[in-house]
């Protein structure tokens, strides 16, 4: 963690890993602090699959401990914090916080790079979401990869396009590994890991609908459309488990 002149904020832990309370508009503020303060800042998105993850990676661990601020992308964390009666207000989720992000940077002048996804997708997602915001400005593009010997290549075109926000998205642990191992050469005052959020503001994959995300079900939905996914899905009953004990034992000491 970088040293910061921003005020600390509210956070609790959920099986060890740290978790800011922060709505959505108080992370777009807080991101907007970190572009004032012009310091590198690492944001990550955390869903109990980072948590279960964090278990057996210790790199992985490590990262989500230093990062300048974690937020609730899942609403298995949502349900973990109201079983130890500290409620987290809202999920923010990588697909969501770059539509606000992009739409405040209109207004702000705030430059975004678009990392990762498959070639062509984080350009038509940049593409598609100036269009909606007009007065947006995308310094940069490329799908790259976190493969060792791109590594140069891409941070020197990413501190070429001198973005104030980097938006990375090659899936986790992989993105918020590569983020924070070349945070200080990037020089980016905000970098987000976001995981699958190109491929749904290019359209190509859909989005459930918002009642849908509302009753928490969204992981189900997106299971359905990519039925590939159910071998990272056995880690929600996992944490369900673990997150329910943690929270029976700390209802008990209080």
């Amino acid at each position: 963690m970088h040293d910061c002149v921003l005020p600390p904020l509210p956070s609790i832990e959920i099986l060890g890993i740290r978790i800011h309370v922060v709505d959505q508009a108080a992370t777009l503020d807080r991101i907007a602090g970190f572009i004032e303060e012009g310091q590198p800042h690492h944001v990550v998105t955390v869903n109990p699959e980072f948590v279960e993850a964090a278990r057996t990676d210790a790199a992985f661990r490590q990262v989500l401990e230093r990062a300048d601020l974690c937020v609730a992308d899942g609403v298995g964390l949502l349900m973990a914090s109201r079983w130890q009666g500290r409620p987290l207000p809202e999920r923010v989720t990588g697909t969501d916080s770059v539509v606000r992000i992009a739409e405040r940077s209109a207004h702000a002048g705030w430059r975004l790079f678009f990392l990762g996804a498959a070639p062509g997708v984080a350009e038509r997602a940049a593409g598609r979401l100036q269009a909606r915001f007009p007065g947006m400005v995308v310094a940069g593009t490329h799908p790259g990869s976190p493969d060792p010997e791109e590594e140069d290549e891409i941070v020197q075109r990413v501190r070429n396009a001198r973005p104030d926000i980097l938006f990375v998205a090659w899936g986790a642990p992989r993105q918020d590994l590569w983020i924070a191992r070349h945070l200080d050469r990037l020089g980016v005052p905000a970098c987000m890991g976001v995981g699958g959020a190109f491929d749904f503001h290019a359209g190509i994959v859909r989005r459930a609908p918002l009642l849908v995300q509302r009753a928490g079900m969204e992981w189900l939905f997106r299971l359905g459309l990519q039925p590939q996914r159910w071998r990272r899905m056995l880690a929600l009953p996992r944490f369900a488990v673990r997150a329910a004990a943690e929270a029976w034992q700390i209802r008990r000491a209080r």
